[in-house]
């Protein structure tokens, strides 16, 4: 028997459980920011809680599970930065946050067996419906920052999930106002489903 290798082995393995670790989400530093539930592979929280989940059960929200982000969670990923002519002033505003795609990624949620369809809800309970393959394909981001500054609980945040509307063929000639329906303001969760 070669010791060498036994020796090599054995430390491998006696380190795999650390790698393991390692590689394990960080825990929350701040408070939950969005919530994704639905077909997700990761999870880091249990069921709603009727007591404590007041906007969720508010809005019908029910899951067993899901993975909460917060605002470092968010930060972690790929910033893409996009500019948008917005409905509000009429003015072009950049913005900035991760790909929907890479959030959802993020906590395991994966485009293969099927449609996968998303329900984005915004903290005034507007849902939007939307394949996950058309929040690729308009390389919708979860907006974080506007013009440089966080996106605040109030205004338009603390999330905004939004692409850019200027330069998609499916919405850059129609009207201002009718340019951002698939994009919620003040979105705070996801429900994932597959078709």
């Amino acid at each position: 028997m070669n010791k060498r290798r036994f020796l090599g082995t054995a430390t491998l393995a006696g380190l795999w459980p650390a790698a393991g670790a390692l590689a394990a989400d960080p825990p929350r530093q701040g408070p939950g920011l969005l919530t994704v539930s639905g077909a997700v592979g990761k999870t880091n929280r249990g069921p709603v809680d009727p007591a404590l989940d007041q906007l969720l059960v508010k809005h019908g929200v029910k899951f067993d599970k899901a993975y909460v982000l917060d605002a470092e969670a968010l930060r972690r990923l790929p910033v893409v930065r996009i500019k948008a002519t917005l409905e509000y002033d009429a003015k072009v505003h950049s913005l900035a946050g991760p790909l929907l795609t890479s959030v959802l990624e993020s906590v395991g949620v994966a485009p293969a067996g099927g449609e996968v369809m998303l329900g984005l809800r915004a903290v005034d309970g507007y849902v939007v419906p939307l394949r996950m393959a058309d929040a690729r394909s308009y390389r919708m981001i979860v907006a974080t920052e506007m013009d440089g500054a966080p996106l605040a609980l109030g205004g338009l945040g603390p999330q905004w999930a939004i692409y850019e509307a200027d330069t998609l063929a499916a919405f850059k000639d129609k009207p201002l106002k009718e340019r951002f329906a698939l994009c919620p303001w003040g979105l705070y969760s996801i429900e994932v489903t597959r078709g």
